[in-house]
């Protein structure tokens, strides 16, 4: 980890990640989508970390998460996301 940096160490390789799920129906064993060589760019099936948050949900039996804003209004809060359904 470089220092003084801003970030908590996300300054660098910040278009790829490694994530683990477990449980709540996901098969075992599998590996999604794919980076290039360098490991700097997904090339196959980009993931959001809402997509992430998505896909727990979606294993709870969560497909319609609404919060409420300052003034009460309601927004999706999984609107702009996708579950990761091919896990299951």
């Amino acid at each position: 980890r470089s220092g003084g940096t801003i970030g908590a160490g996300r300054d660098h390789w910040t278009h790829c990640l490694t994530d683990v799920l477990a449980g709540g129906g996901i098969l075992g064993g599998q590996t999604y989508g794919a980076s290039d060589a360098r490991g700097e760019y997904p090339i196959d099936k980009p993931v959001t970390p809402a997509d992430i948050a998505h896909t727990v949900y979606h294993a709870m039996g969560i497909n319609d998460l609404i919060a409420y804003d300052k003034l009460e209004r309601p927004y999706h809060l999984l609107e702009n996301s996708k579950p990761l359904t091919e896990l299951f």
